[in-house]
């Protein structure tokens, strides 16, 4: 059995060949490759550092190894390989063979994503119980005064789940009204991450405007929200970047762009966004937004 690892030259890739057990240099085969990546990245989010992910692939694939087999086959130190091993071992995703040499193997990959997972949901809870003790000991510490003279703030954010976070908040902290311009790219975002949902739930209590381009995959969304006709507008320009205001006080204004593998290949759209409250750029956007409504209902 052989698994790839990195080499100095992009078209060739590193093996170790379990049955002569040496190493060996094939041409990169790209298809396996990127599966790899796709795997490698998911498990990132998992809390799994680049070089542990490594670790339990190797395993995973090729079965019981010895410390020294798995830190020559992937190319690290010794040291660092019985370090991570160790730490994986405390994650409860790899088991020590007893045997003389010690031998590791891995959890299957199924069972390791629950692991982690419920290690994840523990740390929220824990989390969520600590909270209340937490405050209550901050505001027991003496405060400094700060001034409470209003500030135009900037504040970047970069990935999917925390531009959603971020227009959840937004939503949750708007009183009167909410103007929202989605192009199909982004309503798809929206609506698999249920923010749709929440702004639906608004709809009756906030004055919500839905902009979005007038496609079939836009309008595929729009129907499935069950979004009202009267706070709907199609416009034909998509390539504008997404933006939301609230209230004409705070502004969320998202955008792609491209995530380049270190092999040149495209990857999928990486998300990232602006929020503010200074004024002059709400207004700009406000203004954009009442441009782009009213074309719709001169064309309409």
């Amino acid at each position: 059995m052989e698994l790839a690892v990195e080499s100095q030259n992009s078209d060739l890739i590193k093996v170790y060949d379990e049955k002569t057990d040496t190493l060996k240099f094939i041409k990169r085969d790209k298809g396996f490759n990127k599966q790899l990546s796709t795997i490698e990245e998911t498990l990132s989010r998992y809390g799994l550092l680049k070089n542990e992910i490594k670790v339990y692939l190797y395993l995973a694939r090729v079965g019981e190894k010895k410390a020294g087999e798995i830190a020559e086959a992937i190319s690290l130190h010794r040291t660092e390989t019985y370090r991570i091993l160790r730490d994986l071992e405390k994650k409860g995703i790899l088991f020590s063979v007893f045997e003389k040499p010690l031998k590791f193997t891995a959890v299957p990959l199924d069972k390791a994503i629950d692991i982690l997972v419920d290690a994840q949901k523990m740390k929220i809870n824990l989390l969520e119980k600590e909270k209340a003790s937490l405050v209550e000991l901050w505001l027991s510490v003496p405060q400094v005064k700060i001034e409470k003279a209003k500030k135009e703030l900037f504040q970047m954010l970069e990935g999917e789940q925390q531009v959603i976070l971020k227009a959840n908040e937004l939503l949750e902290k708007t009183e009167h009204e909410f103007q929202i311009f989605a192009p199909s790219a982004y309503l798809a975002q929206f609506y698999y991450s249920d923010f749709t949902d929440k702004l639906k739930n608004k709809e009756k209590t906030l004055n919500i405007t839905l902009l979005t381009e007038n496609s079939p995959k836009s309008l595929f969304f729009v129907e499935q929200m069950e979004w009202p006709k009267n706070k709907l507008g199609l416009v034909e320009d998509a390539s504008l970047p997404c933006f939301m205001i609230s209230d004409k006080k705070e502004l969320l204004i998202a955008f792609h762009e491209e995530d380049i593998s270190d092999s040149g290949d495209k990857k999928k759209l990486k998300t990232a966004a602006i929020w503010t409250n200074y004024n002059a750029f709400i207004w700009t956007l406000q203004m954009l937004f009442t441009k782009l409504n009213a074309i719709e209902k001169t064309s309409s």
